[in-house]
């Protein structure tokens, strides 16, 4: 009798076609976060509605709209721990249903306080969710495809937020504000049903936890040959261990270059889409002029995350990030010095000027984002890797919940110039170039990966 080959699943599925249930997994990973989106940003379209009903300012109700954002900094963390214990699959799902019983217990809100406490519940089922996604769609797909799909996922959230924008005005206005809320909500739910149905555990995963024979048995949803499977390991020193937890020494370097960069592409990140209004109106563009600048970098984002992943998968990650730090950096600055010495009434050639850099930028610290993925669910291992993601994901929310608070205060700081403002997001710029070269665990380039056909 023959005996069958040992090999890690990664390596077995870098020998075979890409199957159905690969693909399967995806679209519901890519629905996952989606949907994600969808009830994550549906307060913003909303929020006209709910101020009047509430009768708040704006500033007041600034409460509620950062809550979602700091449960999601902790849901991504803490989702991504549980995602390790206990697997992908039923922490995606105690996700979904967190975020959707969360969107349907707003709709009963009558305050602030009490709409920001179940935005909080809402974001760490957000969080949790996108951790929990990108690190099962990763560990399903071979290596030559995973920079591709992950940050393909990872636009997934601001598809959903495309679509709330698009259907939410609409319901309300059939609705309510509480009607819609109810709509999107019980829309999740059928979600968490087909994550237990169509997924499934990775063998990578399941082999970290020393379920071999599980691991077996799934494997064949997409292997035909008799494969002995062995545990992925990513360093010599992993104490004899297929299993290691995200702050073992062995992932220093990996953690302190993701930290350090993820909060920075997000401080410039969040201080672009959430001042540009702000400072553009300011600078004599109007509102509806201002809002164009940031829809064209809500384009630019999508396509700048897609080809980061593109990049990656060729060119390797430390090469396409230290290109996306330097890029970003001459963005910034052109886009300071566009700014600051537009004239009080801009022509259209000169807004055409600041539009053009503002995509730019966008494209390039979208695809900084996206290359953060790329390099997490390739860096950490199996046993660990949700709380990789998870990790990241919490030190982006550093980053974006410092430029969504600060960002204000440095625009005030310049007394009508806006160099303080750029000046702190060109560090982040600087400081992510930097960090390309404290992480020491990339994607290499696609030569050096062994290709299988398709």
């Amino acid at each position: 009798m023959t005996t069958p080959a040992a090999m890690t699943f990664s390596a077995a599925m870098a020998r075979a076609p890409v199957r159905l249930f690969q693909w399967l997994t995806l679209a519901v990973c890519m629905l996952a976060l989606v949907s994600d989106g969808i009830d994550m940003q549906l307060l913003g379209i909303v929020a006209p509605l709910v101020i009047a009903d509430f009768g708040v300012d704006r500033g007041t109700f600034g409460i509620a709209m950062s809550a979602a954002l700091i449960g999601f900094g902790l849901g991504a963390w803490g989702g991504g721990w549980l995602g390790d214990r206990i697997g992908r699959r039923y922490t995606l799902a105690v996700a979904a249903l967190i975020f959707a019983l969360a969107t349907i217990g707003a709709s009963g809100t009558d305050g602030v306080w009490h709409m920001a406490l179940w935005r909080a519940l809402g974001g760490i089922g957000f969080g949790a969710a996108y951790a929990n996604a990108l690190a099962m769609a990763g560990e399903w797909m071979p290596e030559r495809w995973r920079p591709v799909t992950v940050s393909t996922l990872s636009v997934g959230t601001p598809i959903g937020g495309t679509i709330v924008g698009w259907l939410a005005p609409n319901l309300a206005e059939i609705y309510g504000w509480r009607g819609t809320f109810v709509v999107f909500g019980a829309a999740t739910l059928l979600l968490v049903a087909i994550i237990l149905i169509i997924l499934r555990d990775s063998p990578s995963f399941l082999m970290a936890r020393n379920k071999p024979e599980q691991a077996a048995h799934v494997a064949k949803r997409v292997l035909k040959d008799d494969i002995a499977l062995l545990v992925e390991r990513h360093d010599e020193d992993m104490d004899g261990q297929g299993t290691i937890g995200v702050l073992h020494r062995v992932n220093l370097r990996l953690n302190i270059g993701i930290g350090i960069a993820f909060t920075a592409f997000a401080l410039v990140a969040y201080g672009i889409l959430n001042w540009s209004t702000t400072f553009l109106t300011a600078a004599g563009f109007t509102l509806e002029q201002a809002g164009n600048a940031v829809a064209v970098a809500g384009i630019t984002s999508i396509v700048g995350s897609v080809a980061a992943g593109v990049f990656s998968r060729q060119f390797g990650s430390r090469r396409v990030m230290a290109a996306l730090g330097l890029m970003l950096l001459i963005l910034l600055a052109g886009l300071a010095f566009s700014v600051e010495t537009l004239p009080a009434m801009p022509t259209a050639g000169e807004r055409a000027v600041v539009v053009t850099f503002t995509g730019a930028a966008a494209a390039v610290f979208s695809g900084g984002i996206a290359t953060m993925y790329v390099i997490m669910t390739f860096g950490y291992p199996p046993s660990c890797r949700s709380a990789g993601l998870g990790f990241g994901i919490f030190m982006s929310r550093i980053g974006a919940i410092g430029a969504s608070g600060l960002g204000g205060a440095l625009l005030e700081l310049g007394k009508g110039s806006v160099m303080p403002f750029f000046i702190v997001l060109g560090l982040g710029a600087a400081l992510a170039l930097v960090a390309a070269f404290v992480i020491d665990r990339h994607m290499p380039p696609a030569r050096l990966i062994d290709p299988a056909a398709d």
